[in-house]
């Protein structure tokens, strides 16, 4: 006997897959600082907690398949300050984001169908479309403009006729890169053109910065009934823990269809839904007072690693990732298994995440890592100079790679 295909062909995670060589090195007494995996360390709002904690039914009973009411009201209030307005049954509360994405694909494709990608892309939508036998087709961007997407050949070149939808993510996990609206109408031209769905993964919608101002696809003209927006409160209040999502479209029909595969599932988590209403009267200054915290911590890493030699990097506009492209370095899985198993410095190392698990282009992003800038700010400096130290010393492990490095 043996697993199935699909099984077999998902993807290992990126992040996580280091993780017994990190183990490893705490327990030989070194200090790892985790800068790969987006997990913020800023508190959960209490409110959520005490919403939780005050639960007064005598009963934890199933709840709506589509998710408590006040929450998808909570949801709806929530987006009407962004400008976009919504009503209640657009909204379908998920099990976390990773099942809104989920739900999208499966409703908006059959299998060997095919969904459109900028590359990079957050690693799990691999995992996702092997369990909806579906293929991402992945459009390559680049570090050296900002990973903004291609023109536009570049992307109808990638439509065929099993093409069913572009997807998006902006605040972009893991280049941290905000789309434009003009790259966003782009794209929504061409979904128009060739009859496709746009699935807009929005989880970072509030972390942008520099003033610039997140565009929902959502706002997006004449895509009424081709937008699903991904969306949920793992990142927006620091409540990753709570698996709580929500999928938004305003086709009644894609509607309809995710909400059998949320009957099928049953509902989702009643307790953590309490927590994200309570959560979602929070006022801006929560909001705020969060964008301030991540872009303080984005500039003190960016002036960090730029400083270096052979470092090619823009500086990410939302989100709390950043790609670093390493001149000299050939790869990066190698390097991020070295700074865990054979690297410290001072009594300290970093985990950080190889980039080529977030492409699909095979041997794409060997000389590139994903950091996540979670840690506080005096955390973070030390981190990259861990960092830094150590890609000097591995660098000079390969002296003719090294020449490259200017």
């Amino acid at each position: 006997m043996q697993v199935s295909r699909r099984a077999r062909a998902m993807q290992e995670s990126p992040i996580r897959k280091l993780a017994p060589l990190s183990v490893e090195a705490k327990r030989r007494g070194i200090h790892v600082y985790h800068l790969n995996i987006g997990q913020p360390d800023l508190p959960t709002p209490p409110e959520f907690l005490h919403a939780v904690a005050h639960f007064s039914e005598p009963v934890l009973a199933y709840g709506p398949s589509d998710g408590l009411p006040a929450l998808k009201d909570a949801v709806c209030e929530y987006f009407s300050r962004y400008r976009v307005h919504l009503r209640p049954n657009e909204v379908l509360i998920t099990t976390g984001g990773s099942e809104a994405i989920l739900f999208a694909f499966n409703v908006v494709a059959d299998e060997g169908d095919e969904i459109i990608v900028p590359e990079p892309f957050y690693t799990n939508y691999n995992g996702y479309a092997q369990m909806a036998n579906l293929r991402l087709v992945p459009v390559r961007t680049h570090a050296e403009d900002g990973f903004h997407l291609p023109p536009d050949e570049v992307l109808e070149g990638a439509i065929s006729p099993r093409t069913r939808a572009f997807l998006l993510c902006s605040p972009n996990n893991p280049t941290g890169t905000v789309l434009t609206r003009e790259e966003l109408e782009r794209v929504a031209a061409l979904c128009q053109k060739h009859d496709l769905f746009l699935i807009a993964d929005e989880v970072y919608k509030e972390f942008t910065y520099d003033g610039r101002v997140h565009t929902s696809a959502l706002e997006l003209p004449g895509m009424e009934s081709r937008v699903i927006v991904v969306d949920s409160v793992s990142k927006r209040f620091s409540a990753c823990g709570a698996r709580v999502g929500a999928l938004i479209t305003r086709n009644p029909q894609v509607m309809a269809a995710c909400l059998k595969l949320g009957q099928a599932r049953l509902c989702p988590p009643t307790l953590e839904q309490l927590g994200a209403v309570a959560a979602y009267q929070l006022g801006e200054e929560y909001f705020a007072a969060v964008r301030e915290e991540y872009q303080r911590r984005r500039d003190v890493l960016y002036d960090k690693l730029t400083a270096a030699p052979g470092i090619v990097l823009r500086k990410p506009r939302g989100a709390f990732y950043m790609i670093v492209k390493m001149q000299g370095i050939d790869d990066a899985d190698e390097l991020a298994a070295w700074f865990l198993r054979d690297f410290s410095y001072q009594g300290e190392t970093v985990m950080v995440a190889p980039a080529s698990g977030f492409y699909a282009t095979p041997g794409a992003g060997r000389d590139e890592v994903r950091i996540a800038y979670v840690l506080e700010v005096p955390k973070l400096e030390r981190a990259a100079e861990v960092f830094l130290a150590g890609l000097e010393q591995y660098r000079s492990l390969a002296p003719a790679a090294t020449r490259q490095v200017r």
